[in-house]
């Protein structure tokens, strides 16, 4: 009879703990979800319209980006190109954008005194001005800057890396939760109708499972934007020998400017300093901008480069393009007075940490695999957005009148302690994740503390 009661004792102890473990793994899903559902509603709009870049802005600035393509004919010299954006809007000429096909327009950058960055659109066939915008004002540049938040101000950038952190801690909960525990609905298919606060548990259970591999992916490849982490692990990575890759002839003359500076480049090459032209010191004669894209050309950088014009005496023409097709990546920057190749990199020399970033860049941004890159992001962040509001819509119905509905605390509140500490080591890696632990750590007790004063 002992051994009956104390099996007994056993199996109610065992379902105990399960329950406890239940609800401290759902306590933390509902404050994850509390934390960054809107930011994931934002990020997967912006995310998913950007995945389409180039099809939306080619739609929008038609008559900025395409011009007739006219076979047979040569287009004309880059230096003309200038000469007819400075003669229009006059300044100094900072930056050539060589026409990535045929039917695409030239592009001059254009520093305004008092007035910043203009990009000016020339005919590459006739040289004509077709008109002009601020430096990165398209419709993506500014859905790009929304979605990185550095819309508004580079602190907001912080909440990317939050936001990621919180993201994986949601996916594995939240796969915690809808681990099969001898239920048939809820798993793979969605019961009830939509007036059935089940239907959207189950929808967001699904859809959960169904997303969460590409929620965890676009949360580490978005990482090394991020404000903190993202800047620390770069200036590790990259820190060192200039910040080139490991084998690139560095011994040349070094300016105190980084390349991330000064053009658009890749993660790995943002804390690479740019090189200084040593023929200034020789009173030479610059070789112009045509001799400088001649030069590229002859190198075989992909169609679309960017040429960064030197604007002082010790500058180098910087020629770099990021393509698709991440073999094709290249930054060579030339000697501007005998045109003479002073660095030269490309994706191949990049190390495996810089080689996988990259690669996780370039997916996560839709280019790496094409067209199904772009549809099969596309249709995760359809579902991220369907994830959400599911999931306001199922607190909506199960929450009582005036109260925010916090899954229930743990009977055992050391389970929830140990949780918390072994999230709290995730923290240690991610420090504004564990600063936002700490802070909802807080949060809860206040809460606590306020649901039993009002109890009494």
């Amino acid at each position: 009879m002992s051994d009956l009661f104390v099996g007994r004792e056993s199996s109610g102890a065992s379902t105990r703990s399960a329950s406890d473990l239940y609800r401290a793994v759902w306590r933390w899903h509902f404050y994850a979800g509390l934390l960054v559902l809107p930011f994931m509603i934002t990020l997967a709009i912006t995310g998913g319209l950007y995945l389409f870049k180039d099809e939306i802005e080619a739609t929008i600035h038609s008559d900025l980006k395409r011009v007739q393509a006219q076979p047979g004919i040569n287009p004309a010299a880059p230096s003309a190109m200038v000469a007819a954006a400075l003669a229009v809007h006059p300044g100094i000429a900072v930056k050539f954008t060589d026409p990535a096909t045929p039917d695409a327009s030239a592009e001059i950058t254009v520093g305004i005194q008092g007035e910043g960055k203009l990009a000016v659109y020339v005919n590459p066939y006739t040289a004509k001005v077709l008109g002009a915008l601020p430096d990165h004002a398209t419709v993506m540049w500014t859905i790009r800057n929304l979605h990185s938040l550095k819309y508004f101000g580079n602190y907001a950038r912080i909440l990317i890396e939050i936001t990621a952190g919180w993201s994986i801690l949601l996916v594995v909960t939240g796969t915690y939760l809808w681990w099969p525990r001898r239920q048939t609905g809820g798993v793979l298919s969605v019961r009830g109708t939509p007036k059935r606060r089940v239907f959207w548990r189950d929808m967001h259970a699904v859809t959960g499972i169904l997303v969460g591999f590409f929620i965890v992916f676009l949360a580490i490849t978005g990482m090394p934007w991020s404000g903190v982490w993202g800047g620390k692990v770069n200036e590790w990575a990259n820190g060192n020998n200039f910040g080139y890759p490991a084998g690139v002839r560095v011994a040349v003359p070094m300016s105190d400017e980084h390349l991330g500076h000064i053009a658009k480049t890749s993660w790995s090459l943002e804390q690479a300093q740019v090189p200084q032209s040593p023929g200034h010191a020789h009173h030479a004669q610059p070789i112009g901008l045509d001799d400088a894209v001649a030069t590229f050309d002859r190198l075989g950088l992909h169609r679309g480069y960017v040429v960064n014009i030197p604007t002082e005496a010790d500058g180098v023409f910087t020629g770099s393009v990021y393509p698709d097709d991440l073999s094709r990546q290249r930054v060579v920057h030339l000697d501007q007075y005998s045109g003479t190749p002073l660095i030269d990199m490309s994706y191949a020399d990049y190390g495996p940490l810089g080689k996988s970033i990259e690669w996780g860049i370039n997916t996560h941004l839709g280019q790496q695999f094409g067209l199904a890159n772009q549809l099969v992001l596309l249709a995760a962040c359809v579902a991220i957005i369907l994830l959400a509001a599911s999931a306001a819509i199922m607190w909506w119905k199960r929450r009582p009148a005036g109260s925010l509905d916090v899954p229930p605390m743990p009977a055992g509140k050391r389970l929830f302690r140990a949780l918390t500490a072994m999230l709290a080591v995730g923290g240690v890696l991610f420090p504004l994740v564990g600063l936002s632990l700490v802070v909802m750590l807080g949060l809860d007790r206040l809460y606590v503390r306020s649901r039993r004063l009002r109890s009494i």
